[in-house]
């Protein structure tokens, strides 16, 4: 599907980040997208607990201060990535299943931004077994209800 973005208007880019190459990819592609253009990079890190109820209160609690420690790294990270680049951008932190906090985030930006453009950029992933199991972007690709962009 090829969904061309408006010249007019905003254009709001949810970028999935978690400090890997892909997801460096997909923010250095955002910045390019965003060039010349008003709008918004929303970084979004997804912190992921598995089986919060196979884990004791103690176990999720030094979970919680690690993903902290995490998102202050990552949000680091995405400064120095586009420093001198591209000013406007926020970092966000979601907690749960990857594809739904990306696209509970750009729903909202979409719902708040009805006459702008929102699109979600995730890097593709380069393990061997997503081709089996399927990946984030694939997933996405499925169930967006905004375009996705899968960067090589």
């Amino acid at each position: 599907m090829n969904t061309p973005i408006a010249a007019n208007g905003n254009i709001y880019l949810v970028v999935g980040y978690d400090g890997s190459p892909p997801s460096s990819r997909a923010l250095d592609a955002a910045a390019r997208l965003l060039q010349g253009r008003s709008g918004r990079i929303d970084v979004v890190y997804v912190a992921h607990l598995p089986a919060v109820d196979m884990l004791s209160a103690g176990a999720v609690a030094e979970m919680e201060v690690s993903f902290d420690e995490i998102e202050r790294d990552l949000r680091a990270a995405v400064s120095k990535q586009l420093d001198g680049r591209e000013e406007r951008w926020r970092f966000e932190r979601g907690q749960g299943i990857i594809t739904d906090q990306l696209l509970a985030a750009a729903t909202n930006l979409r719902d708040e931004h009805p006459d702008d453009t929102v699109s979600i950029v995730v890097g593709s992933s380069s393990q061997a077994a997503h081709r089996l199991v399927g990946s984030v972007a694939v997933s996405l690709a499925r169930r967006s209800p905004v375009p996705v962009v899968i960067v090589p």
